[in-house]
């Protein structure tokens, strides 16, 4: 008896040992090609900016003039830099407080069944669509104050149109404009699908039960779609912190480097003046303010989702 339980029971560890390898090799399979992709296009690239950003270096040849953390040092110095990221706080601050409420509002609104919402929704959804080059030059025409339609709309009473992009006062204002109008559709479809999801059953209950719609809106919809909430704030902020295109197509910055983004600040002082080094230190600070909100928010705010 003792040996066939023997048996037995080395029967039941090789079907265990088979039935593990038989779930482990696939894993294997998926995650070597994904951590090889992810070490050569991130993991690689951030520590050749962080060893680069030690050095004086124009591109050139072999990095060979050690400065340490002189480059961290400059740029902490540099204005721009703060300028560039005041503007990114901006930018973050007006998708907050702008763009998103009024993309949960109009998601509320298209969310019902009214004629011609798949209409509207395409309509809000098709600036998201558009390539962020394309969309830059395409305003940067519209802002324009002697063809475009700020200086149409002005013309109509009789006045000089302002060439706003070449306005410092007005130039940041013509950008964050733009970020509204560009994103506001994406984060609309987020919630109009987070809305999707909610059971009609929780909805006609309420109804029953005699709450009003905005009652419907405030304590049901509304909780039930933080999750969403959560993920649009998220892809709000990384988007700000990340933006490039859209600001060089239309303004490279200017007037006087009043408009730089993060990105576009190190595209310009980095890259554009040979200084690889400084950029690099750029690079490294920029990642470091990306990861570092990222794990606070998905720890604090995105733990459960």
């Amino acid at each position: 008896m003792t040996a066939v339980a023997l048996s037995h029971d080395h029967a039941a560890a090789r079907r265990r040992r088979t039935a593990l390898r038989s779930r482990v090799a696939p894993i294997v399979l998926m995650l070597v090609p994904a951590l090889a992709v992810f070490t050569i296009f991130v993991i690689l690239p951030m520590g050749e900016a962080g060893f680069y950003s030690l050095f004086k270096w124009n591109g050139y040849g072999s990095p060979e003039d050690f400065v340490g953390l002189k480059n961290f040092g400059l740029l902490l110095q540099n204005r721009t830099f703060w300028s560039a990221l005041t503007n990114t706080g901006l930018i973050i601050a007006v998708s907050l407080a702008i763009q998103l409420p009024l993309a949960l509002a109009m998601a509320l609104l298209l969310a019902e069944k009214l004629r011609g919402r798949v209409a509207f929704r395409m309509v809000f959804f098709l600036p998201y669509i558009l390539a962020e080059v394309a969309t830059g030059l395409i305003w940067k025409f519209l802002y324009d104050g002697q063809y475009g339609a700020v200086a149409l709309i002005w013309g109509w009473f009789g006045a000089q149109a302002p060439f706003v992009l070449a306005d410092r006062g007005w130039a940041m204002a013509a950008v964050l404009l733009l970020v509204v109008w560009k994103y506001f559709g994406f984060h609309m479809m987020l919630y109009i699908a987070g809305l999707q999801n909610i059971p009609h059953e929780i909805i006609d209950a309420a109804r029953i039960d005699g709450a009003s719609r905005w009652q419907i809106v405030r304590r049901i919809k509304i909780p039930m779609l933080f999750p969403t909430i959560r993920l649009s704030v998220f892809f709000s902020v990384v988007g700000a912190l990340q933006l490039f295109d859209m600001v060089m197509a239309l303004t490279r910055g200017g007037p006087s480097n009043a408009t730089h983004s993060l990105v576009t600040y190190l595209f310009s002082f980095g890259i554009m003046r040979m200084e690889v080094g400084f950029g690099s230190a750029v690079g490294v600070v920029l990642f470091l303010i990306c990861v570092t909100f990222s794990i606070v928010y998905r720890r604090t705010l995105m733990r459960g989702d």
